[in-house]
Parts: C-alpha cells; sequence; structure tokens
C-alpha cells in the first residue's frame, strides 16, 4: 500500500507537467513573434497584452461590486490600459510616461475601495513593464531583451523541477502555497548558470553573474505579488483568457517584474548591453 500511496503521489506531483509544457510551447512562440518584431508592430503587441492585464485587472479588483462584473467596465479599462500604454511609447519625451495615470483614474470609482492601491499600483507595474520591455528591445538590443526573458524562464523551469523534485519547506504558504525554497534558490542557481554561459561565450561581462538572479528575484517577486492579489480576491486564476491555463497575468506575472527591474537597473545605469 506504501508504494501504491508513493507512486500515487509522484503522479499527482507532475500531473500538471503536460499541460505547463503545451502552455509553455504556445507562449514562447507567440513571445518569440512579439520579442522579434520592433518600432510599431512591437508598440501594438504589447499594448495588447496591457490592455488584456488591464482587463483581468479590473475584474479582479471589483470583485465586490455586481454592478461592475459585466463585461462593459473591464472592457473599457482594458482598452484604456493598451491605449495608454501605446501613447507612452509613440509620443516623443518622458512627459508620456505621465499617463499612466490616465487608467487609474477610468478605473477609480469602478473599484473596491478596498482594492484601490493594490488596482493603482498594479495599474503602474503592468503599464511600465511594458515600457521596459519595449525599451530594452529597441534601445538594448534584442540580446539583452533575450538575456532577460531567459532568465525568467531558466528560473521558472528550475524552480518548478526543484520544487517538485526536493520539496521542502514552503517560500510564503500564506500567499502562494506551491513555491518552495528549493525552487526559489534553484531558479536563483539557473539565472547564475545563464550568465556563466554568456560570459564564457564572451556576450557579456561579470556584473550579470550579479544582476541575473536579482532579476529572477523580481520574476519571482512578480508572481508571488499576482499570486497574493488572487488570494485576496479568492479566485484561482486572473481569467480563462487562456483556456485551461488561466489568464494573462498568470502568465506574465514574472517577466513583468523582471523588466520592472530591468528598468531600475537602466535608470542607475548598470544594464548590461549583451553581445556588445
Amino acid at each position: 500500500m506504501t508504494g501504491a500511496g508513493e507512486k500515487k503521489s509522484a503522479r499527482k506531483r507532475w500531473s500538471d507537467l503536460g499541460p505547463r509544457v503545451i502552455s509553455g510551447v504556445v507562449l514562447i512562440v507567440l513571445g518569440a513573434i512579439l520579442i522579434l518584431s520592433s518600432g510599431i508592430w512591437l508598440a501594438t503587441g504589447l499594448s495588447l497584452l496591457s490592455g488584456g492585464m488591464m482587463w483581468e485587472l479590473a475584474r479582479l479588483t471589483a470583485w465586490r461590486h455586481p454592478e461592475f462584473q459585466g463585461p462593459r467596465h473591464p472592457v473599457l479599462i482594458g482598452i484604456a490600459g493598451g491605449l495608454t500604454l501605446f501613447a507612452m511609447l509613440m509620443i516623443p519625451g518622458n512627459w508620456a510616461l505621465l499617463l499612466v495615470v490616465l487608467p487609474i483614474v477610468l478605473g477609480w470609482g469602478g473599484t473596491h475601495a478596498h482594492e484601490r492601491p493594490t488596482y493603482a499600483a498594479t495599474t503602474i507595474a503592468i503599464l511600465f513593464a511594458g515600457y521596459a520591455l519595449f525599451y530594452v528591445r529597441e534601445a538594448m538590443g534584442l540580446p539583452t531583451a533575450l538575456w532577460i526573458v531567459a532568465t525568467v524562464v531558466l528560473s521558472d523551469i528550475s524552480g518548478y523541477f526543484a520544487g517538485r523534485h526536493f520539496g521542502g519547506p514552503k517560500l510564503w504558504p500564506a500567499v502562494s502555497p506551491n513555491k518552495t525554497w528549493s525552487g526559489t534558490v534553484a531558479g536563483w542557481v539557473g539565472a547564475v548558470g545563464l550568465a556563466l554561459i554568456l560570459i564564457a561565450s564572451g556576450a557579456a561581462h561579470w556584473p550579470v553573474i550579479l544582476l541575473g538572479p536579482v532579476l529572477a528575484m523580481f520574476g519571482q517577486a512578480g508572481d508571488i505579488a499576482e499570486s497574493w492579489l488572487k488570494r485576496r480576491v479568492g479566485v484561482k486564476d486572473s481569467s480563462n483568457l487562456i483556456p485551461g491555463h488561466g489568464g494573462l497575468m498568470d502568465r506574465f506575472d514574472a517577466m513583468s517584474g523582471a523588466f520592472l527591474a530591468a528598468l531600475l537597473f537602466i535608470f542607475m545605469g548598470i544594464l548590461p548591453v549583451i553581445g556588445g
């Protein structure tokens, strides 16, 4: 009986591997198309993505308002969020970044009073993450953008397999019950491993060893922040936009956190140019 129980437990532990692989392949293809594009095409793709995430955010944070549970309010906020990011990317000058307040103001009244600070902070994070990806891709080059994306993906994969295999103490069970310290540390190790490969190939210098794990940490923080929001409002997924696999926020929370870190590095003047 013990052997059968162990086999059943092992099957359950790896039961979501298939769906994750299928979802990952689809997202990799779509993500590759997005990040390989540039200019207005990249801006359009990022605006659509951010608009979808804003639609999900509006639905999540208006959860106690039955009058806002219909499609109209979240859709309008999604459109406003997408158009705002597009304007931030296309209008010359840093003053355009101030437009981030527009979807906050438009969505404020439809957001539950307790969720308004979260709505405002998450709106800023979504739009500035999109802005950061665009800036990195256009100003720092494709290899640098791919390094950030690869760091997040490798951190997620390393963390997933290490967490499932080793288990151990939970990182923050009240917020994200599936995350373990073993998986978290494995994500940092994966980021360091990628940095070492880049250094060995001559594509990067030693700072990537330090900055890679920080990007992974910010990615993990983005994942945890979204888990906290979902747990706060009592939902499993941000939406069912991706059938069987949740929503856009579920899939791009870690990427958003990492690119926000990259934007911080740019302001500090320490983001390395990979291959440069």
